[in-house]
């Protein structure tokens, strides 16, 4: 938990309580339904949360957006996400109906009514449009493209930095990924937007990892 103090400073009480119920609601489920390795488990806010947070660090999704998370496993980087952004709606979907199970229990546990969870392929979503897509390392780039494309509304934000100036977030897939992507990204023909999680994090275990913004 102090590795997210280290890099955040501003979450309220509830926020706090959140983020410190999920270590023990992890380690319980994890028991049961093995969705986190047993050597990462012990990690859990280094990298699973504070990992899921580099979005936010990056992205500050403005009130009242809706994202989908492809591929969530055990909820991430949506359940740290949602945490962090209340007024923010997160869909989080996976093809394992037991890994949502955990979601679910977490979801109620620490109060997270701005989650819901579907058992699905991304691609069998029907009837929902979203402004941004978020997922971390479950596929190539080419086919987290090829599913969230049908999902995204096409549209932009505009947010107000804290020195008066703005930037503009267009919608699109953002995405957690590790190692060497230049053949990844060359197959897909686009130019996303890079961010080296080295620039954010100290720690080691973040060299060679990226959010990856199309």
């Amino acid at each position: 938990m102090d590795i997210l103090l280290k890099y955040f400073s501003d979450f309220s009480p509830r926020q706090l309580q959140q983020f410190a119920a999920l270590e023990d609601l992890y380690k319980d489920w994890n028991a049961k339904i093995n969705v986190i390795s047993r050597k990462d488990i012990d990690s859990l806010y280094e990298k699973h949360v504070l990992h899921s947070l580099s979005i936010a660090a990056t992205v500050p999704f403005p009130d009242g957006v809706e994202i989908v998370d492809i591929g969530t496993g055990g909820g991430f980087p949506g359940v740290p996400l949602a945490i962090f952004f209340p007024n923010v709606k997160f869909h989080l979907v996976d093809s394992i109906g037991k890994k949502l199970k955990i979601i679910e229990a977490v979801k109620e546990a620490i109060g997270l009514d701005n989650v819901t969870t579907q058992h699905s392929r991304a691609e069998e979503i029907k009837g929902r449009k979203f402004d941004f897509a978020v997922s971390r390392a479950v596929a190539p780039l080419g086919d987290l493209l090829r599913w969230s494309k049908p999902l995204l509304r096409k549209g932009s934000f505009t947010i107000k930095e804290g020195d008066g100036s703005e930037t503009v977030f267009r919608s699109g897939l953002i995405c957690l990924k590790g190692g060497d992507l230049a053949e990844e990204i060359n197959a897909t023909g686009t130019r996303p937007r890079m961010i080296e999680l080295s620039d954010l994090f100290e720690e080691e275990w973040f060299r060679d990892k990226y959010i990856v913004y199309v």
